[in-house]
Parts: C-alpha cells; sequence; structure tokens
C-alpha cells in the first residue's frame, strides 16, 4: 500500500472515514449520556479504536456488575 514514501489515496480515505464515524458515534453518544462530548468527539479523531474501548468500558461502565437487591 505504500508506493515511494507515500500512502495511497484510498488507504487514506478508508482512515479518514474510520475516524470519522468513531468520532461521531462518540460525540453523539457522550452528549446522550452527559459526558464530555466535545473531549470525546475530539480523542475520536486521534486513533482507532482505542478510544471506542476506553469510552465503553471505563465512561460507560458496560461491565459494571450489577448488584441484586434484596
Amino acid at each position: 500500500m505504500k508506493m515511494n514514501g507515500e500512502y495511497s489515496l484510498p488507504v487514506i480515505l478508508m482512515v479518514v472515514v474510520i475516524l470519522l464515524i468513531q468520532s461521531i458515534f462518540l460525540f453523539l453518544n457522550a452528549r446522550k449520556h452527559n459526558h464530555n462530548y466535545w473531549l470525546w468527539g475530539i480523542i475520536g479523531m486521534i486513533q482507532a479504536p482505542m478510544p471506542t474501548i476506553f469510552y465503553l468500558i471505563f465512561v460507560r461502565k458496560i461491565f459494571h456488575r450489577r448488584i441484586k437487591k434484596t
């Protein structure tokens, strides 16, 4: 995919699309759940998929334990 020290246009476009989709998802989801949505939108533009994984595990706490009420 690398030609003479440069990346091809389809690879660059694919990376840009992935980062935009991730950033939009993080922004909208964080705004819906009243988290720092601008922060997560910007962080989503940096790299993929680590910001999404961190957001889901540490902010949304998707793996939290359910406490039974007796």
